[in-house]
């Protein structure tokens, strides 16, 4: 996918390779997406929330997701060994809860299922995001400290 794919949603939605040049957006998509769940558990931390991230993008991995021409949410397949991760899955707060989450989830998980792996993510516990990720086969395995752990059997392996 080299300039983009026009996909059904509310709107053109586009989803495009990411490149480094989106870094800085989505630090600070990712902090203002996480914050109310962050502050909830007592562990927001403005400089904390956005290094973690720069820290650890790899544009290669992930998908921009642009409606009428505004990127507005990002995320991530990360392949380790015989799994696959969802990583640096965010969306605008505002536009949660429109289907535009699961219009990126949808491909993220179809790259996944032509791999043939199972996939695994992690969430903040008791986040909205979970119900998204039960929606679309992920399993709860294990809780860990703030964490929920979910799995996702790869497809023919359910």
């Amino acid at each position: 996918m080299s300039a983009g794919t026009t996909l059904e949603g509310p709107g053109t939605t586009v989803l495009r390779p990411a490149t480094r040049r989106d870094a800085a957006w989505i630090a600070e998509l990712r902090a203002a997406a996480m914050r109310p769940d962050l502050e909830r558990l007592g562990r927001y931390n403005r400089v904390f929330v956005r290094r973690r991230f720069l820290d650890s993008f790899d544009p290669a991995d992930a998908r921009v997701l642009e409606l009428d021409g505004r990127a507005i949410g990002v995320i991530a397949v990360r392949v380790a060994g015989e799994r696959a991760w969802i990583e640096h899955f965010f969306l605008e707060p505002a536009l949660q809860g429109r289907g535009l989450g699961s219009i990126l989830l949808a491909d993220a998980l179809a790259r996944v299922d032509a791999l043939g792996l199972d996939c695994e993510l992690i969430a903040l516990a008791e986040s909205g995001s979970i119900r998204l990720y039960l929606r679309h086969g992920f399993l709860p395995t294990h809780l860990d400290g703030v964490d929920q752990h979910m799995l996702r059997a790869g497809a023919g392996r359910n």
